[in-house]
C-alpha cells in the first residue's frame, strides 16, 4: 500500500511540474452581442474535457430553463454565471476561465458585447495577448465588431484571431466568409492590428475548433485550437527595458532592506548598476531573492525582491532602472483615455492618477478630441461621457517616469480614480509625446511675453580681448572613435596657447542639463538642441566651444548649426570603423546593445548617419591624437578663428 502510494505521490508531482513550466495565454473574446462568444469558450472547456461532471450536469439541467439552444446543452452558461446574464441571455462583466492542454495554459476572458458594457470589455483585455474578435456569419461586421477592434488595437494587443462564426447558419457558405474577411480587412486598414488570422467556425456544433470541419473542405487553414496552442507570444515581452516599480520596502531585520515588486519590463542580474528614479541615486544589486530563494537573474514579469549595495533612499512609487536606460520623467504627459463612469470627466477637475505603484494628485488639463470607434473619425468635446475614448493631456503635481504604452504596458498604463468616492472613473494609456505636444523643441517659438536683451560689450570688443573669433567645433562620430579624448586633447592645445576655450560633452551633459532625457531617437535630438543652446551662449560669451557628441543624425546636425550660427558651426567627422569601436569599447557598451540591455544605440540597433558636407574628416583609427590635434587647429587657422 505504501509502495502504491508512493507511485501515486510521484505520478502527482511529475503531472504538477510539467504544467508549472507550460507557457500562459492570456486571450479574450469579444465582437457584437450574441455573435456567440460565451459559446465559444464553453464549447473549449467542453471539448478540451475541462468541465466538472457535478458542474456538467447543472449546466445541463439549466440548459432548459435559462439556455437559448431549445433544450438542448448551452455552452454559453459555464461562463454567463450572474442571473441577470442568464435572464438576458448575455453577458454583462468579464467572465475568467481557466484551462490548459498539453502544450499551453490558457486564461481566457470573456468580454460583454453591449456598448454600455464596453469599459468592462477594456478591462479585460487590458492584460491580454490575443483577442478573438467573433463575427455572426448571418450579420457580418458590425459596429460593436468595429469598436472592440478599435479597443484592441488601442491596448496594443498584437494577435488578433477573427473567428466568423455561426457558419452552420449559412450553410458553410465560402463566398459569405470571404465577404466578411475582406470587409473586415478593409476596416482594419485603419488600425494597428499587426497579426491577423481568420477562421470559419460553428462554436455550438463545434465546427475547426479542435478538429478541421468536414462540412467546409474548401477552409485549409488552423483549427482554433491549433493556433491558440501555436501562436507565438515569447517575443512580445519587453526584455529590453528594466523597469521595477517599487511596490513595498521590506525590513524584516536590521541586517536585511529589500525592494518588492513585479518586474515591469526587462531583466536584471546580480551585480548590475542600477538607478532609482526619481532621486536617480545609483547602486549595484546586491541580491535578487524570491520566495523558491534567491535568483542569479530575474526578468518580467516575476515578483522579485532586491537588495541593493550601497544605502539609498528607495521607497514605494520609486522606480528602478539602467542609468543607461531610463523612462521619461516629466509632470504632465499625452494619453488617450477610456471614460468608465456615468459622471462625465470633465477637463480641470482634480483626480487621483495611479500608475503602477505611484499615485499622485493632478487633472486632466485639456481634452483634445473624442474618438468616435464606430468611424475612428475626432470630434471636438467638452467633456467625455460613459463608455467614450480620448485624447487629452495629463497634468500632475509631481513628475513620475513612464513609457510610452505601445512599447511598455507596465508602465505606460495609468488609472483615474475620483478623489471623494475612491472609484476608478478611467483608465488611460500614455502617449510618449511632449506635453504641450511640441515634440520637436527645434521649431518652438520663444514665449511672446520674453524679451530679447542684448550685451553692451560687442562681439568685437570680446573678440579683439581674447584674440579669437568664437566658434563652435561639433566632434561627432560613433562611440568609440575618440570624440571626448580629442575634445580634451584639443582643449589644452589651445588652452596653453592663450585661447579661451571649453568643451561640452554628451555624457557630462547628461548628468546635468539632460539627466531628465534617455536615448530614443527624440531624447537624443533634445540632448544636442540643449546643447546646442549652451555653446551658443559660450560663442556670445567670446569663447571657442569644443562639443562631443554622438548626433547620429544629419538633420538633428544642421539643426544645430542653426541655433549656433552656420558661420562660427564647424563639424568634424571621427571617420572610426565600427569594429575599432568596439575594440576600444571598455565599458562594454557594444555587448549590450548586442543583446537588447541598450536600445537605440547607433551602429548597432539604431543608425548613424555620416555627415553630408563634413569640414574635416578624420580617421582616428589610423591617425594618432596628436596628429587629429593639428589638423583641427590647422581648420581653424584657416578660417581665422584661432590664429596661431
Amino acid at each position: 500500500m505504501s509502495h502504491q502510494s508512493d507511485l501515486i505521490a510521484t505520478d502527482i508531482d511529475a503531472y504538477l511540474k510539467q504544467h508549472e513550466h507550460k507557457e500562459m495565454l492570456r486571450f479574450l473574446t469579444c465582437g457584437s452581442v450574441d455573435d456567440g462568444k460565451s459559446t465559444l469558450i464553453g464549447k473549449l472547456l467542453y471539448e478540451t474535457k475541462m468541465i466538472y461532471e457535478d458542474q456538467l450536469a447543472a449546466i445541463q439541467r439549466d440548459s432548459a430553463t435559462h439556455g437559448t439552444t431549445g433544450g438542448e446543452f448551452d455552452p454559453a452558461l459555464l461562463t454567463d454565471g450572474l442571473k441577470a446574464e442568464r435572464e438576458q441571455g448575455i453577458t454583462i462583466d468579464v467572465a475568467y476561465r481557466y484551462f490548459s492542454t498539453a502544450k499551453r495554459k490558457f486564461i481566457i476572458a470573456d468580454c460583454p458585447g453591449h456598448e454600455q458594457y464596453t469599459r468592462n470589455m477594456a478591462t479585460g483585455a487590458s492584460c491580454c495577448d490575443l483577442a478573438i474578435i467573433l463575427i455572426d456569419a448571418r450579420h457580418g461586421v458590425m459596429t460593436q465588431t468595429k469598436r472592440h477592434s478599435f479597443i484592441v488595437s488601442l491596448l496594443g494587443i498584437k494577435h488578433v484571431l477573427v473567428a466568423v462564426n455561426k457558419m452552420d447558419l449559412v450553410g458553410y457558405s465560402e463566398e459569405v466568409y470571404e465577404k466578411i474577411k475582406a470587409d473586415y480587412r478593409e476596416f482594419a486598414t485603419r488600425l494597428e492590428l499587426v497579426d491577423q488570422h481568420f477562421i470559419p467556425i460553428s462554436a455550438l456544433k463545434g465546427d475547426n475548433l479542435i478538429e478541421h470541419s468536414e462540412k467546409m473542405p474548401w477552409y485549409e487553414g488552423s483549427t482554433l485550437m491549433h493556433h491558440l496552442e501555436n501562436v507565438h507570444i515569447a517575443s512580445d515581452r519587453n526584455l529590453i527595458d528594466f523597469r521595477l516599480p517599487v511596490q513595498y520596502v521590506n525590513r524584516p531585520n536590521l541586517d536585511f532592506r529589500g525592494f518588492c515588486g513585479t518586474i515591469a519590463s526587462g531583466r536584471i542580474k546580480k551585480g548590475e548598476v542600477v538607478m532609482a528614479l526619481p532621486s536617480r541615486k545609483t547602486s549595484r544589486i546586491k541580491s535578487i531573492v524570491t520566495f523558491d530563494g534567491e535568483l542569479d537573474e530575474a526578468f518580467t514579469p516575476q515578483s522579485v525582491t532586491v537588495t541593493l549595495t550601497d544605502e539609498i533612499d528607495v521607497s514605494r512609487g520609486d522606480m528602478l532602472v539602467r542609468p543607461d536606460n531610463v523612462p521619461q520623467t516629466a509632470d504632465a504627459f499625452e494619453s488617450t483615455i477610456v471614460w468608465m463612469t456615468e459622471e462625465p470627466l470633465t477637463p480641470g477637475k482634480q483626480y487621483w492618477f495611479k500608475q503602477g505603484t505611484k499615485t499622485a494628485a493632478g487633472s486632466i488639463s485639456n481634452l483634445r478630441y473624442r474618438i468616435d470607434v464606430n468611424t475612428l473619425h475626432r470630434e471636438e468635446t467638452p467633456v467625455l461621457a460613459l463608455n467614450e475614448i480620448g485624447r487629452c493631456l495629463v497634468r500632475l503635481n509631481q513628475p513620475i517616469a513612464f513609457d510610452d504604452y505601445r512599447r511598455n504596458k507596465g508602465t505606460g498604463a495609468f488609472i483615474v480614480i475620483d478623489r471623494v468616492t475612491n472609484v476608478t472613473v478611467g483608465a488611460g494609456m500614455i502617449l510618449n509625446r511632449a506635453a504641450a505636444g511640441k515634440d520637436d523643441h527645434w521649431s518652438a517659438e520663444a514665449d511672446a511675453n520674453l524679451q530679447s536683451e542684448r550685451s553692451e560689450v560687442t562681439a568685437a570688443e570680446r573678440a579683439g580681448r581674447f584674440e579669437q573669433q568664437p566658434a563652435t567645433i561639433l566632434l561627432t562620430g560613433l562611440a568609440g572613435a575618440g570624440k571626448t579624448t580629442l575634445a580634451y586633447a584639443l582643449e589644452r592645445k589651445l588652452f596653453d596657447a592663450g585661447r579661451a576655450v571649453c568643451v561640452l560633452d554628451g555624457q557630462n551633459m547628461r548628468r546635468g542639463i539632460s539627466r531628465d532625457l534617455g536615448f530614443t531617437v527624440a531624447d537624443r535630438s533634445e540632448n544636442l538642441r540643449r546643447s546646442a543652446e549652451a555653446a551658443k551662449l559660450l560663442n556670445d560669451a567670446g569663447l571657442i566651444c569644443v562639443a562631443a557628441f554622438l548626433a547620429p543624425e544629419e538633420s538633428v546636425r544642421l539643426k544645430a548649426a542653426e541655433v549656433v550660427g552656420r558661420e562660427r558651426f564647424l563639424v568634424v567627422h571621427l571617420d572610426a570603423p565600427v569594429d575599432v569601436c568596439r575594440a576600444r569599447d571598455q565599458e562594454g557598451l557594444y555587448s549590450k546593445a548586442d543583446s537588447g540591455e541598450i536600445a537605440n544605440f547607433p551602429g548597432v540597433s539604431a543608425p548613424y548617419e555620416t555627415p553630408k558636407k563634413p569640414d574635416l574628416v578624420l580617421d582616428t583609427a589610423k591617425l594618432p591624437v596628436d596628429e587629429c590635434v593639428k589638423q583641427v587647429l590647422d581648420l581653424l587657422a584657416a578660417r581665422k578663428i584661432a590664429v596661431s
